[in-house]
């Protein structure tokens, strides 16, 4: 297994290490719980340089970008300041190769992409830059530290007061560059919060300064719940080469608004536009149980499709999940019942619409 350059800060804090797309990191340290409502009420973090950094500058980098992405980079010219878009990279059958975020830089454009996708997304960028005259740097030496939670920014302005003002009016998808730390206001648990790309150098020593003020360590698993709650899609499991952005609630990162902009994937999502047939919404288990990917929802003895992903959520204090079914949630009747097969007994669930929680805010019950 790869280990980051936070794993000694993992192992001194009691870490329960596994296996995670290749690499040693923590799957809590010590109570899941208790680390994910630390993030939901001060301030927890999270070691992400698992994911991909590639760098790309070069003449053609923007109409690279806007060749291999769903979602348009020319709309990040109009701000001054670094501004980051989500998007995706689609197949030619508009299927989700992966999803990310693309951040405009001072001297071009970086992209933080999933660990899992790794090798494929690295083969795609570079097959279809044959073409145009970019850079491809993948940035091995640069590590990614989440800090997430309503306190993590004024956390963080405690250890950087030198740069207190700009993280203080930083807005959503904005960041800031300071001296080869990049600070960016965007986040996996949909609580507020930073996630700092810095030198691995530095890493080590980010991790005490943050343990000293009082920031919790926190795993996988409470990664996991989060983001479920807050209806983020998980790749490979909400979505993948098979699913296009109109069946996992992804339309907004698709932009047509530019008529003469060709991506790939383009003219397959049009003509899929029309005929989709699968809609995400969340659910929420009347009963006792646990929600897992795979399991069949039923409504009339009939499935009408499946879970993607599901938990037990800290916050509802029930079993939550994401799911595709074949219908518009606006399409349900009042007097539907719709049930989810749990090892062969029919478990009454309720379909609401993402998220569940937003902000600490629980929006369902």
């Amino acid at each position: 297994m790869q280990k980051t350059h936070f794993y000694d800060c993992h192992i001194k804090a009691n870490g329960k290490i596994i296996d995670f797309c290749g690499f040693a990191l923590p799957i809590n340290y010590g109570s899941q719980l208790k680390e994910h409502e630390t993030v939901r009420q001060d301030c927890g973090m999270f070691d992400v340089s698992h994911m991909t950094i590639t760098d790309i500058e070069g003449v053609d980098s923007k109409r690279f970008l806007r060749y291999i992405l769903s979602n348009d980079v020319a709309k990040l010219d109009k701000y001054t300041t670094n501004k980051a878009l989500y998007s995706a990279i689609l197949n030619e059958n508009a299927g989700i190769i992966d999803d990310l975020i693309v951040y405009k830089m001072p001297w071009g454009y970086r992209i933080i992409s999933n660990s899992a996708t790794y090798k494929k997304v690295s083969s795609w960028i570079e097959l279809q830059a044959k073409n145009f005259k970019i850079k491809i740097n993948n940035r091995k030496d640069l590590a990614i530290l989440a800090i997430q939670g309503p306190n993590a920014i004024t956390k963080v302005v405690k250890i950087k007061p030198q740069i207190a003002n700009n993280l203080l009016n930083l807005k959503p998808f904005e960041s800031i560059i300071d001296e080869n730390w990049c600070y960016a206001r965007t986040g996996y648990t949909g609580e507020d919060g930073l996630e700092v790309i810095l030198p691995n150098k530095f890493a080590q020593q980010f991790w005490q300064q943050l343990i000293e003020i009082g920031v919790t360590p926190c795993g996988l698993g409470a990664r996991d719940t989060l983001r479920l709650e807050a209806g983020l899609n998980l790749y490979g499991h909400d979505m993948d080469e098979n699913t296009t952005p109109y069946s996992c609630n992804m339309n907004f990162v698709v932009d047509l608004l530019d008529n003469t902009r060709d991506f790939i994937g383009k003219n397959k999502y049009l003509g899929l536009k029309v005929m989709n047939n699968l809609f995400q919404v969340g659910l929420i288990l009347e009963g006792n149980g646990i929600l897992r990917e795979g399991h069949d929802i039923i409504i009339n003895n009939e499935p009408i499709g499946k879970i993607t992903s599901g938990t037990f959520s800290p916050s509802l204090k029930k079993s939550i999940a994401i799911a595709q079914i074949k219908s518009k949630l606006e399409n349900i009747k009042p007097t539907d019942k719709f049930f989810v097969n749990i090892r062969n007994h029919l478990e009454a669930v309720k379909l609401v619409k993402l998220p569940f929680v937003k902000h600490g805010k629980i929006l369902h019950f």
